[in-house]
């Protein structure tokens, strides 16, 4: 896919309130460590994560995009009468019905003409998002547009920690798919995207590239249950090896797409599994390291927000400066793996 008119303007991001580090987490699980003999320190060790940012109890999905959305409008100078469309993203969900997207419309007092609606699509609902946003815009559908994405992360954390302590026949085999809940946070982005025909920022969106490996659909589910609360099941170390196949192949699509190869990207936005991960993605892409730039050890894995908020903060530190080129590499359970090439 390649565009000609979409740009980029403001990112707004929240990071919510309360700080939870992996040591005051093993804490809470010490008689599982205890019982089962794991080490202490073992979350960190693995995962690269030393803490991960949480809501105060009852916080919606939507009220983070909503102050995620105010700070992307304000950034962008472009007027709320002016969007045309708001794409709620993330997993987290203020209920089933209305899409949570209208809670955020009512919050940032979008006009009425403004298409509402969710995308759904695992921790690739953002990037999914700026696609159909710049396919309107492509179109002349829409002037300027507004992705939004609120995820919630503390319910999964709280009913993965209870069944982990409640159920004492978990043997070390039987808790290996639960760790993977554990490495993820809360947090909340926006963007604003325009026709630069009409609200040009020069930060251009030149294109991408997905790929779908459903065959694998079953290595990372998750869900409520009734008695449980949220849980999900991860088969980390086959995700892994299936998540960086996939995007091996999204990223040889991207480089025919775009024309571009790592050594002409600046720097990379990745969503943020885990430090194992990050290795072997640009091991496997053979890819610079050290233009890949990280908010894990101190965010987690944020699910839809990662990459985008990776890549706002990024921005905020100077990371990208005009006339870069940026990549955000994206892998989902699913499995997928979506790539965006961007012009700075």
């Amino acid at each position: 896919m390649r565009y000609s008119h979409v740009c980029l303007h403001g990112f707004g991001y929240e990071l919510p309130p309360v700080e939870l580090t992996s040591a005051v987490l093993e804490e809470r699980l010490a008689p599982l460590y205890e019982r089962l003999k794991l080490p202490t320190g073992r979350l960190e060790m693995m995962t690269g994560i030393r803490s991960r940012r949480l809501w105060h109890p009852g916080t919606r999905p939507s009220e983070g995009a909503v102050r995620a959305g105010k700070k992307a409008l304000a950034q962008s100078g472009i007027p709320a009468a002016d969007i045309g469309c708001l794409l709620f993203t993330s997993v987290s969900r203020d209920m089933m019905e209305p899409a949570t997207a209208a809670f955020v419309h009512r919050g940032l007092g979008l006009p009425e003409s403004c298409q509402i609606f969710d995308i759904s699509n695992a921790c690739l609902g953002f990037l999914n998002g700026m696609i159909t946003l710049a396919n309107m815009i492509e179109l002349g559908q829409v002037k300027s547009g507004l992705v939004v994405a609120g995820e919630t992360a503390e319910d999964l954390l709280e009913s993965t920690i209870n069944h982990m302590l409640a159920d004492t026949t978990l043997t070390r085999k039987m808790v290996k798919p639960l760790f993977a809940s554990l490495t993820i946070g809360s947090g909340a982005v926006a963007l604003v995207m325009s026709d630069s025909r009409i609200f040009d920022s020069r930060h251009k969106l030149v294109g991408g590239s997905c790929r779908a490996h459903t065959d694998h659909n079953d290595l990372c589910q998750g869900g409520q249950n009734a008695e449980q609360g949220t849980l999900m099941s991860t088969d980390s170390e086959l995700l892994l090896e299936k998540g960086i196949e996939t995007a091996h192949r999204c990223w040889q699509d991207f480089g025919h797409e775009l024309g571009w190869d790592g050594g002409s990207i600046d720097c990379f936005f990745c969503h943020q599994v885990g430090r194992a991960h990050a290795r072997l993605l640009f091991e496997r892409l053979q890819l610079d390291e050290g233009k890949n730039f990280e908010t894990l050890p101190h965010l987690g894995n944020v699910g839809s927000v990662s990459a985008p908020i990776t890549m706002a903060m990024g921005l905020a530190e100077g990371r990208l400066l005009p006339g870069n080129r940026a990549a955000i590499l994206g892998i989902g359970s699913g499995i997928n793996s979506l790539m965006l090439g961007i012009e700075w």
